[in-house]
């Protein structure tokens, strides 16, 4: 028999996510009483969209469908994506400053993330922001790229910290030369989201380092405050040094229709002087057939301004449901950052195992939340709270809250 594929072997536990439901299963199970509608579990946890896909946009994609089933409307395989979503995402997100041939379609931000790695192989550093999302760690892991567990961290990836000191954002000067450095803005857990003179001096120091950018911007739309970027590609020289991901899942409350697209700039080169741009194609072109027609007509309504409409009042929903909940919390007297331009709202509770505080949180209110660990080292004492549900299930989660009191 062949061997174990050693990567699999070098990831630490689960992944975050099942674990959770995991423990929410057993909790359940352990509770019966959890039946009763006064006692019920809601879930702050998985960043998982709630509300029902907007009618116009809806329509989008019931019309990809209903044309796929007509000679003149059926299409088959876009490995890169329609022509004119490409050139959509262009105009609508980038201001038309990326041709269509840069700009190419999947389905959602982390299944590119995952196949990103191949781009760079298992000899690549890796650079993290501390806490990031799980996927940047173990995808590297997945590909060889991670190095052996340390006990806190895996030794061939740099944990850089963004914690309240350094106002959720990583000292530049310990990005090591010649890495790949996953950056999320606003970022998940943290909400936090970069400022136009911090991104400035992150693509300065990539310049200057050597260093490639995966910047995710998968909730770009959720940010109100106009001084803040949307995307790295609004910071001159950011061509030069940075992929960009992004997704209709959160803004358009497509995680279960699945599509997202990956920006790869032609100025984009290896140290080798050869551009990056038609590996992408490469790797996207074998592995990948591209994502489905139906999804992709619906990412054209989106585009449209009736779509982008909806996109905004659906986006303005899940922050109002963020700004209840850190409320909430602050009502508590439990420090906390984020749900203002962004879903997530990362609170604190110092001294603290994470995964005692879910629990706590689980058993005292019937609340599911992301303890902060499962997001890297200075995760620890920390606990993410999701905007994603129903107004009323987060308005009596919220009042739930209140037995954390004393």
């Amino acid at each position: 028999m062949i061997p174990r594929n050693p990567c699999l072997a070098a990831l630490r536990a689960g992944y975050l996510f099942p674990e959770i439901a995991k423990r929410r299963r057993e909790y359940a199970a352990a509770h019966p009483e959890t039946a009763e509608p006064d006692r019920r579990i809601i879930s702050l946890g998985v960043g998982n969209t709630t509300e029902p896909i907007l009618p116009h946009i809806n329509r989008g994609l019931a019309e990809g469908a209903r044309r796929l089933g007509t000679p003149e409307g059926y299409s088959g395989y876009s490995d890169e994506g329609f022509l004119s979503l490409r050139e959509g995402i262009s105009r609508v997100f980038y201001r038309g400053q990326f041709a269509a041939d840069e700009v190419f379609i999947s389905d959602g931000a982390k299944c590119d993330i995952g196949r990103l790695q191949l781009l760079f192989g298992k000899g690549v550093r890796v650079a993290v922001q501390d806490p990031s999302y799980p996927v940047y760690v173990d995808g590297s892991v997945l590909i060889g790229a991670g190095g052996t567990w340390s006990g806190t961290g895996y030794e061939s990836i740099s944990y850089l910290p963004c914690t309240a000191e350094n106002n959720y954002f990583p000292d530049l000067a310990s990005l090591p030369e010649n890495c790949v450095f996953y950056f999320c803005s606003p970022n998940n857990p943290t909400g936090a989201v970069a400022t136009r003179e911090q991104l400035s001096a992150l693509v300065a120091a990539a310049i200057a380092k050597g260093i490639i950018i995966i910047f995710d911007a998968a909730y770009a739309e959720y940010i109100r405050d106009p001084l803040l970027p949307k995307t790295i590609f609004e910071i001159g020289g950011a061509k030069t040094c940075a992929i960009e991901v992004n997704s209709f899942s959160k803004p358009a409350g497509f995680t279960g229709v699945r599509l997202g697209w990956t920006v790869v700039p032609r100025e984009l080169k290896y140290a080798g002087g050869e551009p990056v741009n038609p590996d992408w194609a490469r790797i996207c072109g074998t592995i990948f057939n591209g994502a489905s027609n139906i999804a992709q007509a619906g990412g054209l309504a989106a585009l449209e301004p009736e779509g982008l409409k909806e996109i905004r009042d659906l986006c303005d929903f899940y922050l109002g449901n963020a700004r209840l909940i850190r409320s909430a919390l602050l009502d508590l007297g439990i420090p906390c950052v984020g749900g203002d331009n962004s879903p997530y709202i990362w609170a604190r509770f110092p001294g603290r195992d994470s995964w005692e505080v879910f629990t706590e949180i689980l058993e005292k209110c019937q609340v599911v939340t992301t303890p902060g660990s499962g997001f890297g080292p200075a995760g620890q004492s920390f606990i993410r709270f999701s905007a994603f549900g129903h107004r009323s299930d987060v308005e009596e989660a919220c009042g739930r809250l209140g037995r954390l009191r004393g």
